[in-house]
């Protein structure tokens, strides 16, 4: 596992993470809503027209409703990325990172609407008699590229488990574990079996059961979401305050959080952002290729919604839920993960302003004083034996860590070592 979780990060490490990524996904949006002359706000209340069925015409080529095909493309989203992908955005990034969420999903309207479109137009009828289609088909039958058709397929897949399947799963488990004490393997088997009954019966199927699920699971968050908000009400104006005041030049230190800069923010942001809503992903169109209907662009329509739906109204509720409570910046217990984790050289503590500056510096990449530990580390009991050294887990530092296994670990310089894992504080 420490050797995939390396490739993993490597890997992430020219793509999501990659400082030309934001940039690239957030041009594109910029370029084609430019170019096709802000689609997402000129048609946006004809999007709501066709999705309640207006324009509906029964007997056009199809398998399901546009609202069950929104529907089948939403139930891939509103979940993990509109809750944990939220949270983790603002616990590493500040209230910055929700902005650049809100600027992913406006430009990302279009992105959806384009790749879905193109990936309508070239849809096809399968041998069973039922629509078929996505990116993988423009690339082959409009772009004559059936090569690269043939590696988006292949990405596509791998992908779905990386943001899709395990994510959700893993989030479910957990929560099943704390909240009522049930094994992740029961868990993981009802849903096995659960996802295994709808996905047997095809498109139809799950279109149907996504069509009741997702208006039900929205709403029952949202009710929740707002009964938090409502609660901290004096403190939702100064949560908007902070994310349009840190959107450019990122977060400050504060309480436990020891600040993001603007690039980190803006790159935390725009990947959440993407992990959000999917637009330019190329999932959302194999989806909305069910959809029955003549006209392209009037599925294309539909999609500009999602990102709406799923971005700019359920992360909201999100990040509000967050910023307003004031949990953004507290620390909780956690378990320690590999990839997050860095171990510094001294004693280091957020009650001195002092080491505050210097961690805040090192995190954004400024000159600072702080330096990677480079050593041993002798552990007795999952404690450690001696001090000289301070844990920093997802740019938050550590109390009370503990290992849950005996041993001792020599720490090379400028490496990300194995983690001490069990409970612990996620802030210095």
């Amino acid at each position: 596992m420490e050797q995939l979780s390396s490739f993993l990060i490597t890997l992430d490490g020219f793509l999501g993470s990659a400082q030309y990524f934001p940039i690239l996904l957030l041009g594109v949006g910029i370029f084609f809503t430019i170019y096709l002359g802000f689609p997402q706000v000129r048609y946006f209340r004809h999007a709501w027209r066709i999705l309640a069925g207006r324009y509906d015409d029964k007997d056009a080529p199809g398998d399901t409703t546009h609202f069950q095909a929104l529907a089948t493309a939403l139930s891939g989203t509103v979940g993990t990325g509109n809750i944990g992908g939220v949270a983790l955005a603002l616990h590493v990034g500040g209230p910055a990172a929700l902005f650049w969420m809100w600027a992913t999903a406006l430009f990302g309207m279009t992105t959806k609407f384009v790749e879905v479109l193109i990936s309508y137009k070239y849809r096809v009828v399968d041998e069973e008699g039922h629509m078929a289609g996505g990116p993988m088909y423009y690339m082959d039958r409009g772009m004559n590229m059936r090569w690269l058709a043939i590696l988006f397929a292949v990405a596509c897949v791998a992908t779905s488990f990386g943001t899709g399947s395990m994510p959700q799963a893993n989030n479910i488990a957990q929560a099943m574990d704390a909240t009522f004490g049930i094994s992740p393997y029961w868990t993981g088997g009802v849903l096995a079996v659960a996802l295994g009954l709808v996905i047997i019966g095809g498109i139809k199927r799950i279109a149907a059961v996504t069509s009741k699920l997702v208006p039900f699971m929205a709403a029952a968050y949202g009710i929740g979401a707002l009964a938090v908000i409502i609660s901290n009400l004096e403190f939702v104006g100064p949560a908007f305050v902070s994310v349009f005041r840190d959107a450019f030049s990122g977060s400050a230190a504060a309480g436990g959080f020891l600040g993001a800069s603007f690039a980190y923010a803006f790159n935390r942001g725009v990947n959440r952002g993407l992990f959000s809503n999917e637009a330019g992903q190329g999932s959302a169109p194999i989806a909305h290729a069910s959809a029955k209907g003549r006209e392209p662009v009037s599925e294309g329509f539909v999609a500009i919604l999602e990102p709406f739906i799923d971005t700019i109204l359920i992360c909201t509720l999100t990040g509000l839920v967050i910023l307003s409570s004031g949990v953004w910046n507290e620390k909780f217990p956690n378990d320690f993960q590999d990839s997050d984790t860095i171990i510094l050289a001294g004693d280091l503590t957020d009650s001195d302003a002092q080491h505050v500056t210097a961690l805040s510096a090192f995190l954004t990449d400024q000159p600072s004083s702080v330096q990677r530990y480079s050593g041993t580390i002798e552990v007795q009991n999952g404690e450690a034996t001696h001090e000289g050294f301070t844990i920093l887990h997802a740019r938050w530092g550590s109390d009370g860590a503990r290992r849950t296994h005996r041993g001792t670990r020599r720490l090379p310089p400028r490496r990300v070592p194995d983690p001490l894992r069990g409970p612990h504080r996620g802030g210095l």
